[in-house]
C-alpha cells in the first residue's frame, strides 16, 4: 500500500476515534445518557474499521498475491511484504489508541493462530459464544463505574474470502482447519469510554 494510503487510512480512523466522545457523553451532574446511543457508535466505528479491511483484504492482498507482486506475511516487517489483514487491524487499532480517546479495536477467536487472540476475560468467551450463534447480533456491556465506564461489544468477524479461508484452514498453528468463507472466524472487539474523562 502506498504511504499516501496508509495516510487516509490512519486519517479516517483518528476521525472515527476523535468523534467518540462527542457523539455519546454521560451526564456529569444526573449520570444519564446524551447523544448518540453506544452500540451506535459501536456500529459507525465497525463500519469505518470493516469497510478498510475488506478493501485491504480483497483489493490490495488477493490482488498483488495472485499477480505475483508480492505476498502477506506474519513477518511482514522483515520480510518486507504485506502486512496481513489481522495485522493491518492491529496497527491501525495501536493508531487509533494513540490519537483518540482510549478507543480499542481487536479480533478475538475460538480458534486464535496466535494465542495472544484467545478471549481474554468471561466477557469475551461469552460474547464469542452468542455471535457464533446469533451473527447478525453484536454482543455488548457496560462495565466499570462513574466516569470510568466503557461499553463494549463483539461483532462477528466473517471469513469474506477464500485467501482468509486457506490461510486459517492451513496454518499449523490453526487449532481449527475446516473454515468455509461465511463462517463465523471469531470476534471483533471494539471498546470506548462512555465519558469525556
Amino acid at each position: 500500500m502506498t504511504s499516501k494510503a496508509w495516510t487516509w487510512v490512519a486519517v479516517l480512523l483518528m476521525i472515527a476515534a476523535l468523534a467518540v466522545p462527542s457523539l455519546f457523553a454521560m451526564d456529569k451532574n444526573s449520570g444519564t445518557p446524551e447523544g448518540i446511543p453506544p452500540r451506535i457508535v459501536a456500529d459507525y466505528l465497525r463500519a469505518v474499521i470493516m469497510a478498510h479491511r475488506h478493501f485491504y483484504t480483497i483489493h490490495i492482498v488477493n490482488r498483488l498475491q495472485k499477480e505475483g507482486i508480492v505476498d502477506a506475511s506474519e513477518n511482514w516487517q522483515a520480510t518486507h511484504s504485506l502486512p496481513l489483514p489481522v495485522q493491518l487491524l492491529k496497527e491501525t487499532s495501536e493508531i487509533a489508541e494513540l490519537t483518540g480517546p482510549d478507543v480499542r479495536y481487536y479480533l478475538i477467536s475460538q480458534w486464535p493462530i496466535n494465542k495472544a487472540n484467545a478471549p481474554a476475560n468471561e466477557f469475551e468467551r461469552m460474547a464469542l459464544k452468542e455471535v457464533q450463534m446469533n451473527p447478525n447480533r453484536p454482543y455488548s456491556s457496560t462495565t466499570g463505574g462513574g466516569e470510568r465506564r466503557l461499553f463494549e461489544t463483539v461483532y462477528a468477524d466473517v471469513a469474506v474470502t477464500t485467501a482468509c479461508v486457506q490461510c486459517h484452514n492451513s496454518h499449523p498453528n490453526s487449532p481449527k482447519s475446516d473454515f468455509k468463507v461465511g463462517d463465523v472466524m471469531g470476534g471483533l472487539v471494539i471498546s470506548f469510554p462512555l465519558s469525556n474523562q
